[in-house]
């Protein structure tokens, strides 16, 4: 995706009326637990079949109650960031892991979009 295909995207989902269940956005300023990141992972997994989704998208540097641009630190090499790919498949159902990891750089801050996979029919991601 292009960064001009991401902002829209990152806007769609910034002005959807709620948070939903295949859309989580967390301000995770400097870090965030490995564990609780494996949750949402599954968890936007499993309700992004049960909604008819390709896909969930847990974002961090964005807080939830305003939506608001907040940036973040997290893994800001982007080598640790892509080492996420395989320390997710190492934990979850059939070695599922993420679609892509985004990076997006706004003025306001760095914005990290992950994209999960839906779940497969029939198998619920743990």
């Amino acid at each position: 995706m292009t960064k001009e295909e991401l902002s829209r995207l990152l806007n769609g989902l910034r002005t959807l009326p709620s948070e939903t269940e295949w859309v989580e956005f967390k301000k995770a300023k400097h870090n965030y637990d490995f564990s609780k990141l494996g949750r949402y992972f599954s968890a936007l997994s499993n309700e992004a079949n049960l909604k008819g989704k390709p896909c969930g998208w847990l974002v961090f540097g964005v807080e939830d109650e305003h939506r608001k641009v907040v940036g973040t630190y997290y893994r800001s090499d982007r080598s640790k960031l892509d080492s996420l790919k395989s320390e997710i498949a190492n934990k979850t159902t059939n070695r599922i892991t993420f679609i892509e990891i985004h990076e997006l750089l706004l003025p306001e801050g760095r914005v990290i979009m992950f994209q999960i996979p839906a779940a497969p029919q029939g198998i619920s991601v743990a």
